[in-house]
Protein backbone atom coordinates (compact mmCIF):
# COMPACT_ATOMS: atom_id res chain seq x y z
CA UNK A 1 0.00 0.00 0.00
CA UNK A 2 1.30 3.43 -0.94
CA UNK A 3 2.09 5.85 1.93
CA UNK A 4 -0.81 8.22 1.16
CA UNK A 5 -3.41 5.44 0.93
CA UNK A 6 -4.22 5.13 4.67
CA UNK A 7 -5.11 8.84 4.87
CA UNK A 8 -7.39 8.56 1.85
CA UNK A 9 -9.00 5.43 3.27
CA UNK A 10 -9.56 7.22 6.57
CA UNK A 11 -11.23 10.11 4.73
CA UNK A 12 -13.52 7.63 2.98
CA UNK A 13 -14.30 5.88 6.26
CA UNK A 14 -15.08 9.10 8.08
CA UNK A 15 -17.35 10.46 5.34
CA UNK A 16 -19.19 7.14 4.91
CA UNK A 17 -19.74 6.91 8.68
CA UNK A 18 -21.17 10.44 8.64
CA UNK A 19 -23.65 9.51 5.92
CA UNK A 20 -24.64 6.30 7.71
CA UNK A 21 -25.11 7.89 11.14
CA UNK A 22 -26.80 11.11 10.06
CA UNK A 23 -29.37 9.43 7.80
CA UNK A 24 -30.16 6.42 9.98
CA UNK A 25 -33.87 6.12 10.60
CA UNK A 26 -34.85 8.90 8.18
CA UNK A 27 -37.29 8.71 5.32
CA UNK A 28 -36.82 10.15 1.85
CA UNK A 29 -39.37 12.84 2.68
CA UNK A 30 -37.48 13.88 5.81
CA UNK A 31 -34.25 13.94 3.83
CA UNK A 32 -35.81 16.01 1.03
CA UNK A 33 -37.09 18.61 3.49
CA UNK A 34 -33.80 19.08 5.33
CA UNK A 35 -31.60 21.20 3.09
CA UNK A 36 -28.69 21.36 5.52
CA UNK A 37 -28.60 17.58 5.88
CA UNK A 38 -28.92 17.07 2.10
CA UNK A 39 -26.00 19.37 1.44
CA UNK A 40 -23.91 17.77 4.19
CA UNK A 41 -24.59 14.29 2.83
CA UNK A 42 -23.82 15.38 -0.74
CA UNK A 43 -20.54 16.92 0.43
CA UNK A 44 -19.58 13.70 2.20
CA UNK A 45 -20.38 11.66 -0.92
CA UNK A 46 -18.15 14.08 -2.84
CA UNK A 47 -15.38 13.54 -0.29
CA UNK A 48 -15.74 9.78 -0.61
CA UNK A 49 -15.57 9.98 -4.39
CA UNK A 50 -12.67 12.41 -4.48
CA UNK A 51 -10.65 10.37 -2.00
CA UNK A 52 -11.43 7.27 -4.06
CA UNK A 53 -10.34 9.07 -7.25
CA UNK A 54 -7.06 10.03 -5.63
CA UNK A 55 -6.60 6.51 -4.28
CA UNK A 56 -7.15 5.08 -7.75
CA UNK A 57 -4.53 7.46 -9.14
CA UNK A 58 -1.95 6.95 -6.36
CA UNK A 59 -2.53 3.28 -5.55
CA UNK A 60 -4.68 1.50 -8.15
CA UNK A 61 -4.13 -1.92 -6.56
CA UNK A 62 -5.60 -0.74 -3.26
CA UNK A 63 -8.50 1.05 -4.97
CA UNK A 64 -9.30 -2.13 -6.89
CA UNK A 65 -9.85 -3.93 -3.58
CA UNK A 66 -12.86 -1.70 -2.86
CA UNK A 67 -16.17 -2.94 -4.24
CA UNK A 68 -17.66 -0.63 -6.89
CA UNK A 69 -14.89 1.94 -6.57
CA UNK A 70 -15.39 3.15 -10.15
CA UNK A 71 -19.11 3.62 -9.51
CA UNK A 72 -18.28 5.65 -6.40
CA UNK A 73 -16.00 7.92 -8.44
CA UNK A 74 -18.69 8.29 -11.13
CA UNK A 75 -21.25 9.33 -8.50
CA UNK A 76 -18.84 11.99 -7.24
CA UNK A 77 -18.54 13.32 -10.78
CA UNK A 78 -22.32 13.55 -11.10
CA UNK A 79 -22.61 15.38 -7.80
CA UNK A 80 -19.91 17.90 -8.62
CA UNK A 81 -20.58 18.53 -12.30
CA UNK A 82 -24.35 18.08 -12.22
CA UNK A 83 -25.04 19.80 -8.92
CA UNK A 84 -27.85 21.84 -10.51
CA UNK A 85 -29.81 18.80 -11.67
CA UNK A 86 -29.32 16.45 -8.73
CA UNK A 87 -32.58 15.03 -7.49
CA UNK A 88 -32.53 14.29 -3.73
CA UNK A 89 -34.07 10.90 -4.57
CA UNK A 90 -30.88 9.97 -6.45
CA UNK A 91 -28.77 10.81 -3.41
CA UNK A 92 -31.27 8.93 -1.24
CA UNK A 93 -30.79 5.91 -3.50
CA UNK A 94 -27.06 6.00 -2.73
CA UNK A 95 -27.89 6.14 0.97
CA UNK A 96 -30.26 3.19 0.64
CA UNK A 97 -27.51 1.23 -1.12
CA UNK A 98 -25.99 1.27 2.37
CA UNK A 99 -22.39 2.26 2.98
CA UNK A 100 -21.79 -0.95 4.99
CA UNK A 101 -19.99 -2.83 2.16
CA UNK A 102 -17.78 0.19 1.48
CA UNK A 103 -17.05 0.54 5.18
CA UNK A 104 -16.20 -3.17 5.44
CA UNK A 105 -13.73 -2.93 2.55
CA UNK A 106 -12.13 0.22 3.96
CA UNK A 107 -11.87 -1.20 7.49
CA UNK A 108 -10.22 -4.36 6.13
CA UNK A 109 -7.69 -2.29 4.21
CA UNK A 110 -6.95 -0.02 7.16
CA UNK A 111 -6.54 -3.03 9.45
CA UNK A 112 -4.04 -4.54 7.02
CA UNK A 113 -1.83 -1.48 7.51
CA UNK A 114 -1.68 -1.69 11.31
Amino acid sequence: MQPRAPKLLEDIRSAAEFVRVETQGLTLQEFQHNRVLRQAVELNFEIIGEAMRRLEKDDPATAARITDYRRIIAFRNVLIHGYDIIDPAIVWGAIEDDPAPLLADVHALLNSVV
